[in-house]
């Protein structure tokens, strides 16, 4: 019998759970026991937690990794096109065949139990890295960490807490420390923990979590820096100092994403050509991405496209000093986002830098936030704002009336993957 595609058993795996997000550890414990227990077979782990800048940490990771020759396994989420960019194997997509046979796998080995999609699905992702050999395996966190289907390694290589700010909070709680309590929840006995800049009182919880587990902390600002000087970046820490080139993603937020992705690297002595390629190798779409090509380029061939799935107030924050460091040209925002979302947060550091914003909803998804409840909160942060019913749309509208703007596609990872789909 002919086991059906992925996109097929992936549906299936939907209906397994009443809801989308459902935090605790046990359905994936009993799964992973059924399965022989695979993440005790993976090669070493580095796990990684954070609000925002932990994709584009590990994405640079792993560029250094494979810089120093290093083969490397790689799980994140969500993905924006495809499932299959969220397992990387051994430095490559996981192929349909590959993710189709191990789906099927944990689908028969879960049977009609309860689970989450993100839960059968991370398992399925352990399984298959646990088969093809490897030197080092990065997780990225889902949601939170403590009680995120992710953790399940008992003794990590290393780990890693990238900035933390407020997100998700009808999940992980409704203050900083709550929310650090969560992130601080991959932080293992003995384990090495690398940390990115935090709020004091974010801080306060990962050192009271990493004192209480004798987990020795290589912290942002304590133990490493990392600044731009001269259009270079300037890494130091105990053992000396680095001077690289820029980041290749862009946006000031990237030089401390890069620092803590070097740190990772200094720790594990990778040597100068990780470091070097950690910069300059790294690729992560939808953060800041530039779209040079398909319908939509095609569509505005004077424009400058951009596109970036940032969606909390931190990240309207880091995006709107990225546009005030560009060069100027008239900025016009197409924004879709998610009724979870805090729009007024993210939108109000955008005010400054933006002429207009048009609002769409996020097509196929059931928690888009209405266009015109969008448009609202950008008027209420006093920006111009108005409607279209698509991408499309918003983008001939603007280029209409200015063919050399600046336009920047953004507000949710979701609205930037059918960007990427439709524009492929």
């Amino acid at each position: 019998m002919n086991t059906p595609g992925s996109d097929v058993i992936l549906e299936r795996m939907m209906a397994l759970h009443p809801k989308i997000i459902d935090l605790t550890l046990d359905r994936v414990w009993r799964l992973l026991q059924a399965l022989g227990n695979p993440q005790d077979a993976l090669p070493p782990v580095i796990h990684l937690a954070g609000t925002n800048g932990k994709g584009s940490t590990q994405a640079m990771l792993r560029a250094g990794l494979e810089g120093a020759g290093k083969s490397v396994h790689a799980y994140t989420s969500p993905h924006l096109a495809r499932f299959h960019e969220r397992i990387r194997i051994a430095g490559h997509l996981i192929t349909e065949d590959a993710l189709t046979d191990v789906l099927d796998e944990c689908y028969r080995a879960n049977g009609s139990d309860s689970i989450t999609y993100f839960e059968i699905t991370t398992c399925a992702a352990l399984l298959a890295m646990s088969r093809t050999p490897a030197d080092y395996t990065l997780l990225e966190v889902g949601l939170g960490g403590r009680l995120d289907a992710t953790n399940v390694i008992a003794q990590p290589a290393l780990t890693i807490i990238t900035p933390i700010s407020m997100d998700h909070e009808q999940y992980l709680g409704n203050t900083l420390a709550a929310i650090a309590g969560e992130k601080a929840g991959i932080i293992k006995r003995g384990v090495p923990c690398i940390v990115g800049p935090q709020p004091d009182e974010v801080m306060d919880v990962i050192e009271t979590v990493a004192t209480r587990l004798g987990a020795p902390l290589i912290a942002q600002g304590q133990h490493w820096h990392a600044y731009a000087e001269n259009d270079r970046l300037i890494y130091q820490d105990e053992t000396g100092l680095l001077d690289l080139p820029l980041p290749n993603l862009p946006g000031a937020h990237q030089i401390e994403n890069a620092g803590a992705a070097l740190a990772a690297l200094r720790h594990l002595e990778m040597g100068e050509a990780a470091n070097v390629a950690a910069v300059s190798q790294a690729h992560w779409p939808a953060r800041m991405q530039r779209l040079r090509h398909g319908p939509l380029a095609d569509a505005a061939p004077e424009a400058e496209l951009w596109l970036d799935g940032g969606h909390n107030a931190a990240a309207g924050v880091a995006l709107g000093r990225h546009l005030a460091s560009l060069p100027k040209r008239p900025t016009h925002l197409i924004c879709g986002m998610l009724n979870t979302k805090d729009v007024t947060g993210y939108l109000r550091p955008l005010a400054a830098e933006a002429d207009s914003l048009t609002a769409v909803a996020i097509p196929g998804e059931a928690n888009t936030l209405p266009a015109e409840t969008t448009a609202e909160a950008a008027h209420q942060v006093g920006m111009s704002a108005s409607t279209a019913g698509s991408v499309n749309a918003a983008l001939t509208a603007i280029i209409a009336a200015n063919p050399r703007a600046r336009v920047l596609i953004c507000g949710s990872l979701y609205l930037a993957g059918n960007v990427l789909r439709e524009n492929g």
